[in-house]
């Protein structure tokens, strides 16, 4: 084992600690209604949410997205609204629109504030390329969401 095996393995016990990242696994957990992934560890479980370069380019640049990276995007949503909610004791609903060709757009709400306004296109080649970027995107959007509700609390806890 190299010095750098090491230092990606804190890295990635630092970034698994992190409310986001927390909030994804305990999202996929709760899907897992058989136990079937009771005994893999959690860095297993993100592992379809990382694409490398090669799978990447592996993708068609166009193309339908596929059951399970919608699954993965809702929970990717969700895990988001859930962190918010944690932060700021609001509770925060996420709605998809989305044409079959993976165009759209996620919003999350609170009240009748919209925290989280996010366009989505090429949902068939959703990932992230290493676990650092999915816990640092997931983190951006839990700031701005949270940054929402301070700015506008009347609105958020409208209801």
């Amino acid at each position: 084992m190299s010095a750098d095996t090491v230092v990606d393995a804190t890295d990635d016990a630092a970034l698994l600690d992190a409310a986001f990242v927390r909030e994804l696994i305990k999202q996929i957990r709760a899907q897992d209604t058989h136990g079937t992934w009771e005994g893999k560890s959690d860095l297993k479980l993100l592992e379809p949410y990382i694409l490398s370069a090669e799978q990447r380019r592996a993708l068609p640049l166009m193309g339908d997205p596929d059951p399970d990276t919608l699954w993965r995007l809702d929970l990717f949503h969700n895990a988001i609204g859930l962190a918010i909610e944690r932060a700021t004791k609001c509770m925060v609903s996420p709605m998809t629109k989305m044409s079959h060709e993976g165009f759209g757009r996620t919003v999350l709400t609170t009240g009748r504030l919209i925290v989280v306004n996010r366009h989505l296109r090429d949902v068939h080649r959703f990932g992230f390329p290493s676990l650092a970027k999915l816990a640092e995107a997931g983190n951006k959007y839990v700031a701005e969401g949270v940054a929402m509700i301070e700015k506008y609390p009347e609105v958020a806890h409208y209801g």
